[in-house]
């Protein structure tokens, strides 16, 4: 048996004077706020950011222009010190396990220095049974500045380019912490995974890594086991899964076996929409070295915490499954089918990992899965995730491509960032091995990109720049220690180190020059093979924005200004309104606007990826979710709600999808039925009267696209500005116009409404006696917690909608059937 005891409690923070070590607090007015942290009690896990703001010393760097007072934090040095009373326990070993220190860190025990650490994403574990006393004891560990770090290596190692100025490149920590084009500076330090004092006798589990797959119909489990000793005494490991068993017997002295396990007929795993995701207890155990002959069915006692757990026994829930990439389509398959990838980019849903909580990761995947996604690339400025993250996941039947945590910035290769990446490569792809959502590791996030194109090479002058990981030491780890998923070196990437690394026609694409320069409607002259990044800004809901801006709510004030981060955010949101919508007046039809536009900029590009399949094999939107409250390219904001771009994507990426797209009719069915049924297309004028119509038969096969070009009498209006056409297939609609919103002759909006209480919130219908465009309704505007299922819907005259509005008693009901909750384009103009 192993005892782990977390030492999460009694914990205090201090600012580090400037004269002890090298890293030290920042001299005038910042100094001054630092010297005041002494004795602030501190929650472990956590960081100095949540500790400060907990103490009520800083303001929330979330809110107004907080963030910019803060800087000093990151410049800091800072100690976390608490007190714990230790009785020996029996056992041989006693090792300090630091689940996670971010990032420059000496650790000290009574006094002694016992290890030192410079990489967030990796684990670290101390010998420390002959520093323990019985009766008190005093655990430190000194976080020095990441910027100090950071700096000192850059003039150590000479400068490197990256898309921003701070040094995040020369330092394994969390790149977008210093910033990005959506996110603040917020530079972190603390323990921010669990930290506790692990003893244990004869031997224990140091590592287990199963590598799951198929054999026809039979699952494999090859379960590589790393057994650190104490003792030598001869050792048995045994593996389970279904009643299947396997063991392996170490002589004194071995530390690795290797358990084949074959399960019979087993039931697999598979991407949601594609199937089940049955999954399996496996089990490891350690047996004996404690004395002794060792017996298979020696019991193995529990651990007395859970975290991490008896390292006499390995515990994880497995699925079975096959992943593999075809290099030159980029095309994913599981199981040996091909899937169309529908998915989203993930970033940290917090620039403080420690308040991210499994039910709020479940939240996030669940909107995932209920706006039609199938698979999360967990992008490269970011983090090696949580493990409740990737269970849920494999849960949820939510692939997981995986970038290892490199973005946009030309890295060094020299130590001691090489061992770094090494050990963090090594431990992450052994912690993640039993995961069946993960079906893609990836080098980086645009650096060979931004090599090959933005001008890097000739600013390196022969230093290195990263591709000895991306296309050395990272496939290298892969191959030798997850052989069942696909490495990819970058994205974007062409395949070869000497094409052009963002070709359309090869491999993955990033598509910015929409957005950056172009219309939206210029996702129409791609024909990607994989579009891995592209999307459209709009801002917060609008809750989200009133909680985090205390001033003014306007497009140009300088608190709304803050909480936009991308270069000309706001004057590419307007420009990218071009002729699609009208021009906003005051703040309230600039944020229904610009929301509006984003979603329908992603409908428009996600539409014509997905008819291009099997030509197109998959599209991931930039992005899923925000980090804080932030106008940016997310889905659903940094409070959790859920922007129009969420529910754009929800039809967008259904199972089956009706498109208008350049005098065709797009029928995409992703699903594993045919798509039957008559196939109807009307072209109406603006009063709703009908003016053509024609229907059709069509079948659709299923994981299949089917274009039919428009009849003549549909496809071509009389007048452009007075037509749209109704296309419907099943219980699929959808609604095009034949000119842009700003072209069209549309009526003033006139409608009846009413609002009705219903379970757990309140029933709107509204019914249309005019054409209305784009009608949608924001809740959040009367109830910071209220919700709507569905918006914006376009009604002919006499149709009806009915919106279900989840939300507390309200004060006004009716105010949900007024301006500014109600909205459509043709409105009256106030």
């Amino acid at each position: 048996m192993s005892i782990y005891r977390p030492l999460h409690d009694g914990w205090t923070l201090t600012a580090v004077p400037r004269d002890v070590g090298a890293n030290a607090v920042p001299s005038g007015v910042e100094a001054a706020e630092a010297a005041e942290v002494a004795g602030v009690p501190a929650t472990v896990p956590g960081c100095v950011h949540t500790d400060l703001l907990a103490a009520g010393i800083i303001d929330d760097p979330y809110l107004d222009d907080n963030e910019t007072r803060l800087t000093w934090i990151g410049r800091t040095a800072w100690r976390y010190e608490t007190a714990f009373t230790w009785t020996p326990d029996g056992h041989e070993r006693t090792d300090l396990v630091c689940e996670g220190l971010d990032t420059v860190a000496t650790v000290v025990l009574n006094g002694v220095t016992v290890g030192t650490t410079a990489n967030q994403h990796r684990s670290y574990r101390f010998p420390v049974r002959h520093l323990l006393r019985e009766g008190d004891n005093t655990l430190t560990v000194v976080f020095g500045s990441a910027y100090d770090y950071a700096e000192e290596r850059r003039a150590a190692l000479g400068d490197r380019p990256g898309a921003y100025a701070e040094p995040y490149q020369f330092i394994r920590k969390m790149a977008c912490n210093f910033g990005w084009d959506w996110g603040p500076a917020v530079v972190t330090a603390g323990i921010w995974r669990p930290i506790g004092l692990e003893s244990w006798s004869g031997a224990r589990l140091a590592g287990v890594r199963p590598l799951v797959t198929l054999d026809g119909t039979d699952g494999r489990v090859t379960a590589h086991v790393r057994v650190e000793r104490a003792a030598q005494e001869p050792l048995i490991v045994t593996a389970e899964v279904a009643g299947v068993t396997a063991e392996a017997r170490l002589a004194p002295g071995e530390h690795e076996a290797v358990l084949d396990l074959t399960v019979p007929a087993v039931e697999v795993w598979w991407p949601r929409g594609y199937g089940a995701q049955p999954r399996y207890d496996f089990a490891v155990r350690l047996h004996g070295g404690r004395g002794g002959h060792p017996e298979p069915g020696e019991p193995v006692e529990p651990a007395e915490s859970a975290e991490p757990g008896d390292r006499r026994e390995w515990r994880r829930r497995i699925g079975f499954r096959t992943a593999e990439l075809d290099p030159e389509a980029f095309g994913l398959r599981v199981n040996g089918e091909a899937v169309f990838v529908r998915g989203v980019n993930w970033i940290p849903d917090d620039c403080f990992p420690n308040r991210v909580t499994r039910d709020r990761l479940r939240e996030r995947l669940t909107q995932a899965v209920e706006a039609g996604v199938n698979l999360l690339r967990v992008w490269g400025g970011g983090l090696y995730e949580s493990d409740d993250f990737y269970d849920l996941a494999d849960e949820l039947g939510l692939l997981v491509w995986q970038d290892f945590p490199f973005a946009c910035a030309a890295y060094p290769e020299e130590e001691p960032f090489r061992s770094e990446v090494e050990a963090e490569a090594r431990e992450n792809v052994t912690r993640l091995a039993s995961h069946p959502s993960l079906v893609l590791w990836c080098g980086n996030n645009e650096n060979i990109e931004g090599h090959a194109d933005w001008g890097w090479q000739e600013d390196l002058a022969g230093r290195s720049w990263g591709a000895g990981f991306y296309y050395d030491l990272l496939p290298r780890v892969v191959a030798e220690l997850d052989p069942t998923r696909p490495y990819w070196p970058g994205s974007p990437y062409s395949g070869a180190p000497d094409l052009p690394p963002n070709d359309p026609a090869r491999g993955t694409v990033h598509i910015w020059d929409v957005w950056n320069r172009e219309d939206y409607t210029r996702y129409a002259a791609y024909r990607p093979r994989f579009a891995a990044e592209f999307g459209f800004q709009g801002p917060a809901a609008y809750a989200t924005m009133r909680r985090a801006i205390g001033g003014e709510l306007a497009p140009d004030a300088p608190l709304v200004l803050h909480h936009q981060k991308a270069i000309d955010g706001n004057g590419k949101l307007l420009r990218g309104l071009g002729e699609h919508l009208p021009r906003p007046e005051d703040f309230d039809d600039w944020h229904y606007l610009t929301q509006l536009n984003q979603a329908r900029a992603i409908e428009f590009g996600v539409s014509r990826f997905r008819a291009l399949a099997p030509h197109c094999t998959g599209s991931i939107v930039w992005q899923l979710n925000d980090c804080w409250p932030v106008t940016s390219w997310a889905a659903v904001d940094g409070d959790g709600r859920r922007k129009p771009l969420w529910y754009a994507l929800r039809r967008v990426y259904a199972d089956r999808l009706l498109a208008v797209i350049d005098g065709e009719a797009a029928l995409v069915n992703d699903s594993a039925e045919p798509w039957h049924g008559e196939l109807s297309l009307v072209r109406h004028d603006l009063s709703g009267e009908i003016l053509a119509e024609e229907t059709a038969g069509v079948t659709v096969a299923p994981r299949s696209v089917t274009r039919l070009p428009l009849p003549a009498a549909v496809a071509a209006p009389g007048d452009p500005a007075a037509e749209l056409l109704v296309a419907r297939l099943g219980g699929t609609r959808t609604v095009s116009f034949y000119a842009e919103d700003t072209r069209v002759a549309f009526p003033e909006a006139r409608w009846d409404a009413r609002a009705e209480p219903a379970g757990g919130g309140y029933r709107v219908t509204v019914t249309a006696r005019t054409l209305l465009r784009e009608l949608a309704l924001f809740p959040d505007r009367l109830d910071l917690g209220a919700r709507v299922d569905d918006l914006p819907v376009t009604l002919l005259p006499g149709e009806s909608a009915v919106f279900h509005v989840t939300a507390g008693d309200l004060p006004d009901p009716d105010a949900l059937t007024a301006f500014p909750v109600l909205r459509c384009v043709n409105e009256p103009r106030r």
